[in-house]
């Protein structure tokens, strides 16, 4: 199994398990709300662009509730559970482009719960992560107002932000270095060192893709 599989197939579970009304790291949305924006990513490349561009998002919001007035929960998890449109043609693109994006909304789900704790992940999984942190933090950093020098426990280094000015060192495993690039700080299990004023402006920074 991949790891995209695999993440496709626990956050599934997860889904089964906690219903439509469970909150989630993404503002305002309920599990429910996840199951469709992921329905939508995989299925309506039409309504895709609003995800990113905000003069196009109204269109998105409409087709993301469009979904979910015409499939009851269940049958929106079934439909994230096998991958849909090209990804269900072409199974390696699921690895290539989901594997990122299944594991941080299944974060998404599990560290909006109580008592949540971070998982033990694969070492050849944590590589993969690292690898795609190290290629893509400049991109995924490229709003945060300090520099960011990112420290894999284990090794590597990976650089993003501005490069005059405060640095703020984050320092964890791929998988929460990940979560942190992708905006999820107060929810990443990391280390941050450098300027107490830097540090408070790069928690609050909107990052990600």
């Amino acid at each position: 199994m991949t790891h995209a599989r695999g993440e496709r197939s626990a956050l599934c579970d997860l889904f089964d398990r906690l219903g439509p009304d469970a909150p989630t790291l993404c503002a305002g949305w309920t599990t429910y709300d996840l199951a469709a924006h992921l329905v939508l990513r995989e299925r309506r490349p039409d309504a895709l662009p609003g995800i990113a561009l905000r003069p196009l998002a109204r269109h998105t919001t409409s087709v993301q509730e469009g979904l979910k007035a015409r499939h009851p929960y269940p049958e929106l998890v079934g439909l994230v559970r096998k991958p849909g449109g090209v990804y269900g043609l072409l199974p390696f693109l699921d690895e290539a482009v989901n594997t990122l994006e299944l594991f941080v909304h299944h974060e998404d789900v599990r560290r909006a719960q109580p008592s949540w704790e971070p998982r033990e992940l694969l070492e050849d999984f944590e590589r993969l992560m690292w690898k795609r942190v190290s290629a893509g933090g400049r991109l995924m950093l490229r709003r945060s107002p300090v520099g960011v020098v990112l420290h894999r426990l284990g090794g590597g280094v990976a650089l993003g932000g501005p490069q005059i000015g405060p640095k703020v060192e984050v320092t964890g495993k791929a998988g929460e270095l990940l979560l942190f690039c992708f905006g999820r700080q107060s929810h990443a299990r990391v280390e941050l060192r450098g300027d107490p004023d830097a540090i408070e402006r790069l928690r609050g920074a909107r990052l990600g893709l």
